[in-house]
């Protein structure tokens, strides 16, 4: 059971827990919990082992294949949380004697995770437990552990075994040759890893510290090692009412890091400075640690952010912080060379690979909140290049095909060929995503777009930005298949953002993002011809755009752009999606668990109805609104309207990316009551009561939708072709909301009720926005009396 409301005072709202012990349903809470700080992500199963237990441990970056026959994927390192506790001789578990008073909770302000209850023996003794953990955001290398246990009614005697276990595997598949173990002064230990194919080394170091009534105990620990394993056994005698506590620190590096302070790299090096970190962050200790791990959270995100919600449900403000809180610890803000994974890094799930969500649903927050980790995820496509370019090739095209999973940037296209099982044919699915879902090449075309009318950075255009959106568009070139009937470029055999419609011609979404990539190229082109030849100059010599420009022109204007319907205004999704056959959708509209259809009908005969995964047509018109193409997109009102009903009726919303941008097409057309609807809907996907939403970790794009749909939907804000304009529609439960966005290289805070509005310009260097429809200047702080009402 996950409770909301267990913070208290100056926690009130940063709490999320769960108050019942649930061995089937652990999944839940060791995903939403997981803690973490972008270089690695550490997954919160419990310490004493249970049957359906997920230990995951991560370190970003370190992909690895597991054999000739798999995609690569991050692996699982070796766990440092496991504790086998033994109670008189008897193995601890909660499955056993009695438990009371059980709570597990992560304290999303201070990013610290912390589980106690009362616990009787089965032969009834009765025990007080507490465990912490937390993942250093101040020393991104750092893990610290603590164990408290007391005994309350009788002599006690406790042992336990605490180290470093390799044998890990990701769902069975081992990536790691065994490595050296090693114990040093009965009390740090030390373990290395490499992976078999990418050859990553891993060194992992733990140190601990065992205190009786706050003194530190002199016993020494038995000292133990095996195949891929090492660790200590202590042993501890509790009269009642003492006190037993533990702390282990454990420290992780691999060859992979960037911060390394050795010229030249030796595996000697890397256990020494592992060791040397590990022992210094004991001399400090626990607390000491997360004392600095809380202040560089307080600093660096909470204090930064900015985020106030008064809503008449405190649990929308708990979702925001949830939100804020994912999203910085799924970051490698400390690395360019990597992405965020679909799942973060809480789990399993899609390998540790990165998609479009990053682009579309992620980074959008990053852009207008942290524009220095914006600019690292998008540098990491610019490293993608290579194996955009050498996926293209190998399709027989020209340019750059961004691949719809990637990995490490070398490795290209890394998405698995067989899925989820047919249920026609018993035969594992075959994942399509990979060959022919394409428009993640001008998705990332338009987050540059996006980035760069936010930022105005043009350092990063220069030496990223418009290498990459010349050579997608340079592959729409070729991607084109010119229509002979009907005179136009078609663009055929396409799966688009709706995946529940497979080899589909002329689907919306990928013709119009593909207009939009081609035109922007042209527009750059044009503009670094006359502003920066030098710029352009360098471009064409590095790589071949002799004939790119005159083909983009020759082939832009002749794009098939499906347009709404004489009779409803709606566009049709692809070119047969309005003549399929209807079928009843409550079943599925109102199913407690994602693509039931599944159990109903294969692939191929949901590609026959009229059924849509996620948000399709309306992702187009939400994005494309914020673009200077948008009058030659159909974008009325009335189109919006049409489109957005028809279309909602359709959508299962069996992605978890398609909750927040319906709200947020909701909000824009003025129906602010589905609008919020939708917004709780999408808080709920991984936040919610359900217990087995989240077991293969946490839907990342779905909690990027979570802050979208509060400052993109409720607030208004949009960037439009590099003109800020606000047009807020706060739902009617809310009667306030304040955040901080960073426009053109300075900070602004937004505040706004339904009757008011202020904007305060951190730098004082003046602004210009529009807000419902009118225009202002700001230089310092602006307060508005306005009024509207809600739809």
């Amino acid at each position: 059971m996950i409770s909301y409301s267990r913070g208290k005072g100056n926690l009130e709202n940063w709490v999320v827990s769960e108050e019942l012990f649930q061995p089937d349903s652990l999944g839940k809470s060791e995903a939403i919990m997981y803690l973490g700080n972008g270089y690695m992500g550490l997954r919160s199963a419990a310490e004493e082992p249970y049957m359906k237990e997920v230990r995951n441990l991560f370190a970003n970056g370190t992909f690895n294949k597991a054999g000739e026959n798999e995609v690569t994927e991050l692996p699982n390192i070796a766990d440092v949380t496991r504790l086998d506790i033994r109670i008189d001789g008897d193995r601890f578990s909660l499955e056993f004697g009695k438990t009371k008073e059980y709570i597990k909770q992560l304290n999303i302000k201070t990013a610290e995770l912390m589980r106690s209850f009362v616990w009787t023996s089965p032969k009834g003794k009765v025990l007080q437990f507490e465990f912490k953990r937390f993942v250093s955001l101040d020393n991104l290398h750092l893990i610290g552990m603590k164990m408290f246990v007391k005994s309350l009614t009788d002599p006690v005697h406790i042992s336990f075994d605490t180290g470093i276990d390799a044998q890990m595997s990701n769902s069975g598949a081992q990536h790691f040759l065994e490595g050296e173990r090693r114990i040093f002064d009965k009390k740090d230990i030390q373990l290395i890893q490499t992976t078999r194919e990418s050859k990553i080394d891993v060194v992992i170091s733990s140190t601990h510290k065992v205190f009786v009534n706050d003194v530190e105990s002199i016993n020494e620990p038995e000292m133990n090692m095996a195949r891929r394993k090492v660790w200590l056994t202590y042993n501890i005698k509790l009269e009642p009412n003492d006190r037993l506590e533990v702390e282990k620190l454990t420290t992780v590096y691999t060859s992979r890091d960037n911060d390394l302070d050795f010229t030249e790299y030796t595996t000697r090096h890397l256990r020494e400075k592992s060791l040397s970190d590990l022992r210094n962050c004991a001399i400090k200790g626990y607390e000491s640690n997360f004392q600095l791990h809380k202040e560089a959270w307080n600093n660096l995100i909470w204090s930064s952010y900015e985020l106030e919600i008064n809503s008449e449900n405190p649990y929308d403000l708990l979702a925001l912080r949830f939100s804020l809180y994912h999203l910085t610890i799924m970051a490698p803000a400390h690395d360019d060379r990597m992405g965020i994974a679909a799942k973060g890094l809480s789990g399993e799930g899609y390998k540790g690979h990165s998609f479009w969500d990053t682009e579309i649903f992620i980074l959008p927050f990053f852009t207008f909140s942290n524009p220095a980790v914006a600019k690292s995820l998008l540098t990491y496509r610019y490293f993608c290049l290579e194996g955009a370019r050498k996926k293209a090739r190998e399709n027989g095209f020209s340019g750059a095909m961004f691949p719809w999973e990637s990995a490490w940037p070398p490795d290209g296209e890394v998405t698995p060929n067989l899925g989820d099982i047919d249920i026609v044919t018993g035969e594992p699915t075959k994942i399509w995503s990979g060959f022919i879902e394409q428009h993640i090449s001008a998705d990332i075309a338009f987050a540059i777009y996006q980035y760069f009318n936010v930022t105005a950075d043009q350092e990063f255009m220069n030496h990223y930005g418009y290498e990459v959106i010349f050579d997608t568009a340079n592959f729409w070139v070729s991607r084109l298949e010119w229509n002979e009937g009907k005179q136009a470029y078609h663009i055929n055999n396409v799966i688009g953002p709706d995946e529940y419609k497979e080899h589909v011609n002329n689907n919306a979404f990928t013709n119009y993002m593909v207009f939009f990539n081609m035109k922007l190229a042209i527009r750059y082109y044009e503009t670094l011809m006359k502003e920066k030849p030098s710029i352009l100059k360098k471009l064409i010599t590095k790589f071949d755009m002799n004939k790119a420009y005159s083909l983009w022109k020759a082939k832009v204007g002749k794009i098939y752009l499906p347009q709404p319907r004489a009779e409803d205004f709606v566009i049709p999704q692809d070119d047969t999606y309005l003549t399929l056959k209807e079928i009843d959708l409550t079943k599925y509209k109102n199913q407690k668990k994602l693509r039931t259809i599944y159990r109903d009908y294969n692939s191929e005969q949901i590609n026959a109805i009229q059924v849509t995964k996620q948000a399709d047509i309306l992702l187009m018109l939400y994005l494309l609104n914020q673009t200077f193409i948008s009058e030659a997109v159909p974008l009325s009102n009335a189109v919006k309207e049409a489109n957005f009903y028809y279309y909602e009726r359709k959508t299962l919303h069996d992605s978890s990316l398609s909750l927040s941008t319906h709200s947020i097409l909701a909000s824009e057309i003025g129906d602010t009551d589905l609008a919020y609807s939708l917004f709780r809907k999408a808080t709920e996907v991984d936040l919610g009561p359900r217990m087995d939403t989240s077991d293969e970790g946490i839907h990342a794009a779905s909690i990027g939708g979570i802050w979208k749909a509060t400052v993109f939907g409720f607030a208004g804000v949009r960037v439009v072709d590099g003109k800020l304009r606000i047009n807020p529609k706060l739902p009617k439960q809310w009667r306030h909301l304040k955040f901080k966005i960073h426009w053109q290289g300075q900070p602004i805070t937004l505040v706004l009720s339904h009757t008011t509005f202020s904007i305060k310009v951190e730098n004082k260097k003046k602004i210009e926005f529009e807000l419902n429809n009118h225009i202002y200047e700001c230089d310092d702080v602006l307060n508005i009396d306005f009024e509207y009402i809600n739809g």
